[in-house]
């Protein structure tokens, strides 16, 4: 039997400064947006879920570069299907795994804090692809493999497959990192060595680029959010 065509878009409920503490990181709002979009075009019924039920909009995501137009217009927009979906989401505790058929870990710089405690957002992740699913992420959202294991083996879900997510030099060119390394958690390179993932990445740290391997597909940045949704759907359809 195939998957159900149903996504659960999973979203940081952490916040925290940057910048010198002068901004707030969140949910990159993009990020989510973006696969919403993909998914329900393709008409996949899409839920919002975080550890907490809760999340904060992250600073840098709502600027006109990367929320504008249309976007910018279902953000604002509260009664939208998108705002109303997640500004209600429940928290992942209350969610059943098996009625999905995709996890997208959308992110933001937050998801390194939380994410890879997120034990009910993994546990569904791991449900989803025991039973034959898609797990996705996007930019900082491979911060939730930390823990999200292949139930058959008992291994972390990642180890001897490709990922991409935000680079390292990413992180540096923004200026960051030291603010990053405060939180005591690892980048996204480092955690796919870690967890023996094989980490891709395209030359341009802005580029828009993401990995399939398998049913498992990932993306580099904010700029891939809605091209990995993409993939998601076409390996999907091949299920």
């Amino acid at each position: 039997m195939s998957p159900a065509r149903r996504a659960l878009i999973s979203v940081t409920s952490a916040s925290a400064t940057l910048f010198q503490g002068k901004e707030t990181t969140g949910l990159f709002i993009s990020e989510a947006l973006h696969p919403f979009k993909v998914l329900t075009a393709a008409g996949f019924v899409v839920d919002f879920a975080s550890e907490s039920g809760s999340y904060t909009p992250d600073w840098l995501s709502q600027q006109p570069d990367f929320l504008n137009g249309e976007d910018l217009e279902m953000w604002n927009d509260k009664s939208s299907d998108f705002r109303q979906k997640l500004d209600n989401m429940p928290r992942a505790s209350e969610l059943d795994g098996s009625k999905y058929g995709v996890f997208y870990a959308s992110a933001g710089h937050a998801a390194l804090i939380d994410y890879p405690t997120a034990s009910n957002l993994q546990r569904i992740a791991s449900e989803i692809w025991a039973n034959g699913g898609i797990v996705a992420s996007v930019c900082h959202g491979p911060a939730i493999f930390s823990n999200v294991l292949d139930l058959a083996t008992n291994e972390p879900l990642i180890k001897g497959k490709k990922i991409t997510g935000f680079t390292t030099e990413a992180e540096n060119t923004m200026g960051i990192m030291a603010e990053l390394r405060s939180w005591g958690q690892d980048m996204v390179e480092e955690l796919a060595e870690k967890l023996g993932a094989e980490y891709k990445r395209s030359p341009g740290i802005w580029d828009d680029f993401h990995v399939i391997d398998g049913r498992l597909v990932t993306g580099q940045n904010p700029a891939s959010a809605a091209s990995t949704a993409r993939a998601v759907v076409d390996v999907f359809n091949t299920l």
